[in-house]
């Protein structure tokens, strides 16, 4: 099977992009580790496939499989990545395109400046949402993690996040914590691990250790569940700067059961053809 692609990036957060809407894409879980491999295959953070729509009022669906085979429910830094993917490629003539996902559909705007705004949706704190197991909701959480205890924030963006904040994120034990935190029996279908440094109220500091992933240059959804955990606890305002280790995004929030807002940028490098 030989499949065209394009290769994007996200605050160096990377992608394979296929149309599966003009070509048949079906992906094994060995195939997709082989695309994401970086040195025998393309290379990659996630895989992405642009598919025909599946819900009512949609113009596409989104479809995310990660470096390890396995399928995701959200990508924001991919959703990104796909509006300018559909937009490039004549697939659409829209600069507000509606799109379904695993999560459920979500809206990409295309801006003037070239960046794109994504309605990510509102957070969900409920544990059984991401899933997480606890007797009841609250705004923060104590996990037992390496004979430790973490105070950490647990919050969906349609996938599962844990908020972890830290004093320095330069120093903040990323490798270490991480994985023990994304496999942690308390979260039964895995997390995406962020630490979270406050610099002030309208600016954080983020690196986020992605389930399925291992840490990425940028996180989307990373950005918006910081910033919805910290917003919750009182600690950030409405419109929030979030420099990642590849690049700053944009989030706002004005709480409760409004949809956070994503702006940043998105990249085609190169387009190829491989066989599978």
């Amino acid at each position: 099977m030989k499949l065209r692609f394009t290769k994007m990036q996200g605050l160096g957060n990377d992608f394979v992009v296929f149309d599966g809407v003009r070509q048949c894409v079906t992906l094994s879980a060995e195939q997709c580790r082989f695309l994401a491999d970086r040195r025998f295959g393309i290379g990659c953070d996630q895989i992405l496939l642009v598919e025909p729509p599946r819900l009512a009022g949609t113009d596409f669906h989104y479809r995310i499989f990660n470096a390890d085979g396995s399928e995701v429910e959200q990508c924001g830094n991919g959703a990104r990545c796909f509006a300018r993917f559909v937009r490039d490629q004549g697939l659409t003539d829209k600069t507000e395109i509606p799109v379904g996902t695993a999560a459920g559909p979500i809206r990409l705007f295309l801006e003037a400046d070239g960046q794109v705004r994504v309605n990510m949706g509102a957070p969900h704190f409920a544990p059984e949402r991401l899933p997480f197991l606890a007797t009841a909701e609250a705004d923060s959480y104590d996990l037992e993690v390496d004979g430790q205890t973490l105070r950490i924030g647990a919050v969906s963006l349609g996938n599962p996040h844990a908020v972890l904040r830290v004093p320095d994120l330069d120093q903040a034990p990323v490798a270490r914590l991480g994985p023990l935190i994304e496999r942690h029996p308390r979260f039964p279908k895995r997390v995406n691990a962020g630490f979270m440094q406050i610099l002030d109220p309208g600016h954080i500091r983020l690196r986020v250790f992605e389930r399925g992933a291992g840490e990425t240059l940028a996180c989307g959804t990373g950005a918006c569940a910081a910033v919805a955990v910290g917003r919750r606890l009182g600690l950030l305002d409405v419109a929030v700067g979030v420099s990642l280790p590849g690049g700053d995004l944009r989030i706002t929030w004005a709480g409760g059961t409004e949809p956070l807002w994503m702006t940043g940028p998105a990249v085609s490098v190169f387009s190829g053809e491989i066989e599978l």
